[in-house]
């Protein structure tokens, strides 16, 4: 039961990622998407949803882990997803919104 805000925090992650990868920008703050332009807010919004989707994704995944297996190591996976999820936030910043602010 520790892991439940874990897991609702993901599926958050993961319902936002939906929503931004179908091209609705209005979830990524405002000085964010600020340059972004108009034909380019579908892909940016792809490429945002897949970061948050991958971070969201992890999150779940580590909780519904931890509470099977209850073992250390299985954090290593949520680390690893919200790196890539970062990754590929910080990759669509800089190509679509010409920097990270």
């Amino acid at each position: 039961m520790e892991y439940i805000l874990l897991l609702v925090l993901g599926a958050a992650l993961i319902v936002t990622g939906i929503i931004n990868i179908k091209g609705n920008i209005s979830t990524v703050h405002r000085h964010n998407r600020r340059r972004v332009s108009q034909a380019d807010a579908p892909r940016y919004g792809r490429a945002m949803g897949l970061g948050t989707l991958i971070m969201g994704a992890s999150m779940a995944a580590t909780a519904v882990l931890q509470m099977i297996f209850d073992a250390e190591p299985i954090f290593y996976l949520l680390a690893a997803g919200v790196a890539a999820g970062l990754a590929v936030m910080v990759y669509a910043q800089f190509k679509y919104n010409k920097g990270i602010l």
